[in-house]
């Protein structure tokens, strides 16, 4: 327990702040996106000053909008390798036992045989939807699926979602003096966490 426990910490550090740097990036990008996201939570929070967890529930859009950035995004683009246990055929590919097999979370979330416009960042897609990130959905699994899935999913998102959702709500973000939304990058640099090549520099005006 005290080893999954660490894990679980040490592993949601780097993902957790990669997640709100691409979801701060994809929202700079799509100023329609953030302005829906940012009506919706300053309208449900009204003059409390802060999002609690019970206020998450709530916000429907803001939570498709994690979604979105998950499946375009995801902080792990290659999930756990696995080892097979037995010979297995995937369609019509012959996989030996003992295989070392990389899951490529990044390339299923824009596979444009599972998603619409998939280069698109567009919240709206997972609304009405029952799409999930928590492995019943196999083409977003940006935590993995089966027994195996990450362990620290609930406190990553939860931690994702209340950090977001108060920085929406208590700023109004904008540009460096100098600099366009088309100067905003999103190449990556390699690793096990898929991080910002160039870091991402923003201006925030406080809301109230």
């Amino acid at each position: 327990m005290k080893a999954v426990l660490m894990n679980i910490f040490i592993a949601g550090t780097d993902t957790v702040a990669a997640t709100m740097v691409w979801t701060m990036t994809a929202l700079m990008k799509n100023p329609r996106v953030m302005k829906k996201a940012q009506k919706e939570v300053r309208t449900l929070v009204g003059e409390k000053c802060f999002v609690d967890e019970d206020d998450i529930q709530k916000l429907t859009y803001m939570k498709a909008l994690v979604k979105e950035n998950m499946r375009l995004y995801p902080a792990a683009p290659l999930l756990i390798l696995r080892e097979t246990l037995q010979k297995c055929n995937i369609d019509g590919y012959e996989i030996p036992i003992k295989t070392l097999v990389f899951v490529n979370a990044w390339a299923i979330g824009k596979d444009p045989e599972s998603w619409e416009n998939p280069e698109e960042f567009m919240p709206e897609r997972f609304l009405g939807t029952c799409i999930d990130f928590k492995g019943q959905d196999y083409k977003l699994i940006p935590f993995g699926a089966g027994r195996r899935i990450c362990p620290g999913m609930n406190l990553g998102v939860v931690t994702v979602e209340l950090a977001l959702a108060n920085l929406l709500y208590s700023f109004d973000w904008e540009m460096p003096v100098g600099m366009k939304m088309e100067d905003i990058d999103t190449d990556a640099k390699p690793g096990l966490t898929m991080t910002k090549k160039n870091d991402l520099y923003l201006v925030a005006r406080n809301y109230i």
